[in-house]
């Protein structure tokens, strides 16, 4: 008997796809669907921040509570507001050559889409691609990280509570089931984690040539320039870089300051730092930890290769603890690229602060790099930033800030090259897992009735349609 995880899943996808033939949802399912998930989520909050946290080993509450709560409360309320309007038919116009006839585009469902969630924001990033497929009219298979079990368990409670079997189900298990779950032939398979997984979720999309939104990292820069305060760059930067102990995938991963400012800038970082957590790091309830002992030794094996780099490396706060998991902020001083930590996406507390001279200088060594997920100018000279938006090429920006273009619901939300493939959130969402149906109705009467052969009788009229 075949006891591989792709036969073990099919079965799963077929009924869900089978269902969804029989019944696709309208606009009254897909609001009731919405708001019986609003409601069963938000009654549980408090169970999820603790089932992360002990994911983590310790995970802030309160960070959960915004990263993993409302910003799904949130993007399902903009769901239940803008839905009825984008699912109407949009009139286009044909032209006078096909009057009078007429054309439309409606948004129909695909079918089954799948979604693969990281471990990061393991609720965040598990239920806001399925409630948008959901509002899109679609039935959802969702396989959510190994790395985060008790997350894992807690959302299959509650999607059952909330969706029958055949609309939304949830696969578990390890990477093996992963690899097996996006070869299953849906009709769109949203992804989100690193690069290298996303290169493999890809090669097994192509055999079915499923349609991919592909959410995934890099190295994404803040770029100081020097008419900006230091200390309210300083402040903006820690909170993107800090929140989730570093582990977001738009986080600061490095900063590039000129020459002149670093060292006030490391002092301004550290007084961030402690006013958060403590000189000795005592804020501890407020301070998440590493998820796992792999990402300890993997985020301590940058800085052992940038001390043999001869790199300055400054806690900023406390001590490491492995057998806790703590590893406190710091930051690493001009590290070249032959350092993994400038090789490599971070996805910790570690961050490095690059020296530059010119303005021409930080943007051409952003552009000699792989595309980045997300870009943090910091200026308020209006020049300066068109400078840098015309020349460099992110998947989104926040100006004089950092993170928050991904909460904004209206904003499409994807990376570019090698830090993602499409977009989703909000209507971009939506559309991705549509299929934009073009639609033309001709006419009772129309002189393209008159368009066959023999042509000459008709050759008047070539000569006024061709042109």
């Amino acid at each position: 008997m075949d006891t591989t995880p792709i036969s073990a899943l099919a079965p799963t996808l077929t009924r869900l796809r089978t269902a969804w033939q029989a019944h696709k949802p309208d606009l009254a399912q897909r609001r009731d669907d919405l708001r019986r998930l609003r409601s069963a989520f938000k009654a549980r909050l408090d169970e999820m921040t603790r089932v992360i946290a002990a994911d983590f080993g310790h995970r802030s509450l309160d960070e959960s509570r915004i990263a993993d709560g409302m910003t799904v409360l949130n993007d399902i309320d903009h769901l239940l507001t803008h839905l009825p309007r984008w699912m109407r038919p949009q009139r286009v116009p044909v032209g006078w050559r096909f009057w009078p006839g007429r054309a439309w585009i409606e948004p129909h469902p695909l079918g089954v889409v799948g979604v693969i969630a990281p471990w990061n924001y393991p609720v965040n990033l598990a239920l806001i691609p399925l409630a948008t497929a959901i509002a899109a009219g679609n039935h959802v298979y969702l396989k959510p990280s190994e790395h985060t079990p008790r997350t894992s368990a807690f959302l299959r409670e509650l999607l059952a509570h909330v969706f029958p079997p055949e609309r939304v189900d949830v696969a578990t298990g390890g990477a093996d089931v992963g690899a097996a779950f996006a070869a299953l032939p849906f009709d769109h398979l949203v992804f989100t984690g690193s690069t290298a997984v996303g290169r493999k979720v890809m090669a097994a999309a192509a055999a079915n040539l499923t349609p991919l939104t592909l959410e995934l990292g890099g190295k994404s820069p803040a770029l100081l320039c020097d008419d900006f305060p230091l200390e309210q760059a300083a402040a903006r930067i820690a909170t993107g870089k800090w929140f989730n102990c570093g582990q977001t995938c738009i986080a600061p991963d490095y900063v590039l300051v000129p020459a002149d400012r670093r060292d006030a800038l490391v002092d301004a970082l550290r007084q961030q730092v402690q006013a958060r957590y403590g000189a000795a790091l005592d804020n501890l309830d407020d301070y998440t930890r590493i998820i796992n002992d792999g990402q300890y030794a993997r985020l301590q094996g940058y800085l052992d290769d940038a001390r043999a780099h001869g790199v300055a490396i400054i806690p900023l706060a406390g001590q490491a603890d492995p057998s806790r998991r703590l590893l406190p902020p710091t930051v690493l001083l001009d590290p070249d690229d032959a350092t993994r930590v400038m090789q490599e996406e971070i996805f910790g507390p570690l961050l490095p602060l690059k020296s530059y001279r010119t303005l021409d200088e930080a943007i051409a060594y952003i552009n000699s790099h792989d595309r980045p997920l997300a870009l943090y100018p910091f200026t308020h000279d209006r020049a300066r930033l068109r400078q840098i938006l015309d020349a460099t090429l992110a998947g989104g920006v926040s100006i004089n800030d950092t993170l928050f273009h991904f909460a904004i619901g209206n904003l499409p939300f994807g990376g570019v090259g090698p830090s993602g493939m499409g977009a989703y959130h909000g209507r971009a969402g939506f559309d991705a897992m549509s299929k934009a149906l073009p639609v033309f109705r001709q006419a009772r009467l129309t002189a393209g009735d008159l368009l066959r052969p023999p042509y000459a009788r008709v050759r008047w009229l070539l000569d006024r349609i061709v042109r």
